[in-house]
């Protein structure tokens, strides 16, 4: 009874780190090889457990995905608009970079998928691209939009070569936040680089 009692105690804890391991694969495998090619049973085998577990908690590879990566994405376009740059900048260049990195290149690699791409486009890099073109300083609506897609395909094309180089000159944070930030202010006409740098 005792024994039994013990087990129930620690499931909690069990089912929240074996969630943490399956989201932690999940991202690798989504960013390495794609949706597509990303299986329940990889992802299941990379964290350590029984793919029934991966059905539990999260219904398909589509709710997986949801939660390990579109989630965090959709995080970060919920604070203000104008401050949306520069978060993303934190995520990818501070400590946690290898993770968020990882999160942005399965995003840019899911975005091409034929299971999951369309939906990936309309909700994550339409709303990027329209919160960056909503800070252009342009009265042409067509302009503005132009501006937040260069600015979304930069940040996902550095984020390309970040993980494709690990110990390039792109891993220099405040190297790339102070150029970024100076680009993107040309590029949209605004005062994006206002904000003390990354501690």
């Amino acid at each position: 009874m005792g024994h039994g009692a013990a087990q129930v105690g620690r499931r909690p804890r069990d089912s929240a780190a074996t969630r943490r391991r399956l989201l932690q694969a999940a991202q690798e495998l989504f960013a390495a090889v794609g949706y597509d090619a990303t299986t329940v049973r990889a992802v299941a085998d990379r964290a350590g457990v029984n793919q029934a577990l991966l059905f539990r908690y999260f219904g398909n590879k589509r709710g997986l995905f949801l939660e390990a990566v579109q989630s965090e994405v959709l995080a970060l376009l919920a604070g203000p608009q104008e401050d949306l740059l520069e978060r993303s900048l934190t995520a990818m260049l501070s400590g946690e970079r290898d993770r968020s990195t990882q999160i942005l290149m399965a995003v840019l690699r899911a975005a091409g998928s034929e299971q999951i791409g369309e939906e990936v486009r309309q909700q994550l890099g339409e709303a990027y691209s329209a919160a960056f073109a909503a800070q252009a300083v342009s009265d042409d609506p067509q302009d503005c939009a132009v501006r937040g897609e260069l600015l979304l395909a930069w940040v996902l094309g550095i984020a390309l070569a970040r993980s494709m180089r690990p110990d390039g000159p792109l891993q220099d944070p405040e190297a790339v936040r102070t150029h970024v930030l100076r680009t993107a202010r040309a590029l949209l006409g605004t005062a994006a680089d206002r904000r003390p740098p990354i501690d």
